[in-house]
């Protein structure tokens, strides 16, 4: 039987190592690419195709849900396991949606991790328990509903989603032009046609769409905080 290739994909470093250093102790599983934000995960994922993906769900440049879709869409047998700091219920549904099979607090990891990448690797799913608790309350109450403030969300296409992350990340036009292989003109283009179809009028609403719709993600009390406030 040929090794389990797993790829892992975090922001910090310190935490991606760690993440690594439990899968190494696997005689079994092979470790065959890692990367530090979503744009580069997405593009060594395409190439290398490993059997398990683990991303970091609040990643620069291209979040874990935009990373899963982009992974999916090139490598539909592929399993992605969504690692985060935050469980909610809208943060569910959404991670479900983008089609990864499996969802661990970080908190969780040290337990979790290594059964929820052998649950994946025989073509199951994991949660963790908290998460598997959510799920379940979500399917009693007759389904998770979608919110208020996703109808929006779910009307922007895949490109303009990337986009809102970067303007929300303070990338200019031009930045944005280049880190995803357009012109200038089309970039803003990109903008202006978000800001329409969002209803929006400054970067800072735009910055607040992004957090309460987990696009970008900021500590926990201060995301908590903008949501609540509308």
């Amino acid at each position: 039987m040929s090794a389990l290739r797993i790829f892992v994909a975090d922001d910090h470093e310190v935490v991606r190592k760690g993440l690594m250093s439990l899968l190494h102790a696997q005689p079994e599983w092979k470790i065959c690419g890692e990367a530090g934000d979503g744009r580069v995960a997405v593009e060594k994922a395409q190439r290398l195709k490993p059997d398990v993906i683990i991303l970091d769900i609040g990643m620069p440049s291209l979040n874990g849900l935009e990373a899963t879709r982009q992974i999916l869409k090139t490598n539909p047998e592929a399993k992605v396991l969504i690692l985060t700091l935050h469980e909610s219920e809208q943060m569910v549904r959404e991670v479900l949606n983008a089609g990864a099979r499996g969802f661990v607090l970080k908190s969780d990891a040290a337990r979790d991790l290594v059964f929820a990448v052998e649950a994946l690797a025989h073509d199951k799913t994991y949660f963790t328990s908290k998460v598997s608790t959510i799920v379940l309350d979500g399917y009693l109450r007759g389904g998770m509903a979608a919110s208020e403030v996703m109808v929006g969300h779910h009307r922007l296409t895949a490109r303009e989603r990337e986009i809102i992350q970067l303007i929300a990340e303070g990338k200019s036009s031009k930045e944005i032009a280049v880190a995803l292989g357009l012109s200038v003109k089309t970039a803003e283009t990109h903008r202006s046609n978000i800001m329409r179809k969002l209803e929006l009028h400054s970067v800072s609403e735009l910055v607040l769409y992004a957090i309460k719709n987990n696009i970008i993600q900021v500590p926990s009390s201060y995301a908590e905080a903008v949501r609540n406030a509308g």
